[in-house]
């Protein structure tokens, strides 16, 4: 039995972002989305508003919502690890081979 070769296989997702010019800004999307998503979980487990947290953190809520809105890219490191350490929490960051 001789299995045909589909001629509509192509090449990998990241290999078309790549050559679009889309990889880096597609993982830094959905790298901020899961860190959006694992503080929202750590700030709902703890039963803690924006508000309190905002407390906490001596800012304001806006700044909150900023962390916790998935699309908004442009924030610090330093503001990052504070909201972890305010919700008992460590940032991680690691590079890994591409």
């Amino acid at each position: 039995m001789k299995t045909k070769k589909n001629k509509h296989r192509g090449g990998s997702l990241d290999d078309f972002l790549k050559e679009e010019g889309l990889y880096e800004e597609v993982c830094a999307a959905a790298a901020k989305r899961v860190l959006s998503a694992q503080l929202a979980e750590a700030l709902a487990a703890q039963h803690k508003t924006v508000s309190e947290l905002a407390r906490e953190m001596k800012t304001s809520r806006a700044a909150i919502n900023r962390i916790l809105d998935e699309k908004n890219y442009s924030l610090s490191l330093k503001t990052l690890s504070r909201a972890a350490t305010a919700l008992g929490k460590r940032l991680k960051l690691e590079l890994v081979e591409a």
